[in-house]
């Protein structure tokens, strides 16, 4: 793994607006770019857009606005990468590279780089690896030369230079022996969770960075890493969790994010089979995100592409401190939990719980309904059981 400073590199972040997509999502989506790329270590320096009605073939923005981040990068020579908000194809990579003289990265390839740096377990490792070759093995041509005069940085973490240096047959080769290491560990996983009996399974979903972990350490009183970050957790964490007498296992499993590739989906299948496996799903959401209603969507977008959207769900706003809604002073102010459930989330979204897990606020009342969820659950399975 090739080593690098950790807020050394300057980046330029360049966004796209295209005839699908409104000014105000352009900003949305530069601001989670800009926290992925201090998540993964770099320091934004400049923010270059572009309104589009058809994506350049050789260098996704034109000829044209290249030119002008070339001028700007000539003017400041600190600058190390240049990130795109869309995805590039191999081509328009290397074509981009050529002109600019920098790293070039796509979202994909940043948010690759975030799960190498964050995966701790020799499993989540093993499924970043195999991400990031396939990532890699469509834009092997000019890599080399590309990566030899690097010395570490955003993007070349993982597999690194003694790896790609190798031809495809080699990188091919090397997927197939991690699909089938991951195999192996997919039916150690499959007999770990057939080992925990019959209890109910609770897993915590939800779009990154909404307060999973945090809710996983409240209700489990447990130590589960959690950090205001992005990707703060990639390995599933399993906790047993008993209300009143009445257990069940809750999982923590990575947050989703936008524009997540499906091969990133397919590379997490085995640590997102908890997810598959639940009986009830916990979707965490941060309320006070001006997006959250996106973010909604996405997470259930992903759980469709999963299979999972018809599970039950119980909703849970968390962060609900941190929510602001205009008085008629025009003054920013909190809303109450009352204001909560007579506002249109509650009308929109039930059934929901609003609550904040870092200031415990709220916490008895999502005890209670996930305890009667759970039972409901038991209920199901168990239809001749007390509960």
């Amino acid at each position: 793994m090739i080593e690098r400073v950790r807020g050394k590199e300057k980046a330029i972040l360049v966004g796209i607006c295209h005839k699908e997509q409104r000014k105000e999502q352009l900003t949305e989506f530069l601001d989670e770019l800009t926290m992925l790329c201090y998540t993964a270590g770099a320091t934004p320096v400049k923010v270059f857009t572009q309104n589009l009605h058809h994506f350049d073939p050789a260098y996704l923005i034109g000829s044209g606005k290249i030119k002008e981040i070339q001028a700007y990068i000539e003017e400041h020579k600190e600058v190390d990468l240049v990130i795109f908000d869309d995805e590039l194809s191999p081509s328009q990579q290397r074509n981009i590279e050529r002109e600019l003289k920098r790293k070039i990265l796509d979202r994909t390839g940043l948010i690759l780089d975030i799960f190498a740096d964050r995966a701790q377990t020799a499993y989540a490792k093993t499924q970043v690896e195999l991400a990031q070759y396939e990532y890699l093995l469509p834009r092997l041509t000019g890599m080399w030369t590309h990566l030899e005069k690097q010395r570490g940085g955003i993007g070349v973490r993982g597999p690194g230079e003694s790896e790609i240096e190798t031809d495809r047959r080699r990188i091919r080769k090397r997927i197939t022996l991690l699909k089938e290491r991951l195999a192996e560990i997919d039916k150690q996983m499959t007999t770990q969770r057939r080992s925990r009996g019959q209890l109910i399974r609770v897993s915590l979903v939800g779009y990154t960075n909404a307060g999973k972990s945090t809710l996983m350490n409240l209700l489990s009183h447990s130590n589960v890493f959690a950090e205001n970050a992005l990707f703060a957790t990639l390995d599933t964490t399993v906790r047993k969790v008993a209300f009143d007498n009445v257990a069940f296992l809750l999982s923590d499993t990575v947050g989703f994010i936008r524009k997540l590739p499906t091969f990133l989906i397919e590379a997490f299948k085995s640590t997102l089979d908890e997810v598959r496996e639940a009986d009830l799903l916990l979707h965490v959401v941060d309320v006070s995100h001006p997006s959250f209603e996106e973010h909604i969507k996405i997470v259930k977008q992903t759980l469709a592409e999963l299979k999972c959207a018809d599970k039950p769900m119980l909703t849970v706003f968390n962060k609900m401190d941190m929510y602001r809604i205009q008085n008629e002073e025009d003054e920013m102010v909190p809303l109450s939990i009352e204001g909560f459930k007579n506002s249109f989330i509650e009308k929109t979204h039930a059934p929901c719980v609003f609550m904040s897990a870092a200031n415990r606020t709220n916490i008895e009342e999502l005890r209670e309904v996930l305890l009667a969820d759970v039972r409901k659950q038991y209920g199901v399975r168990y239809p001749y059981a007390l509960v």
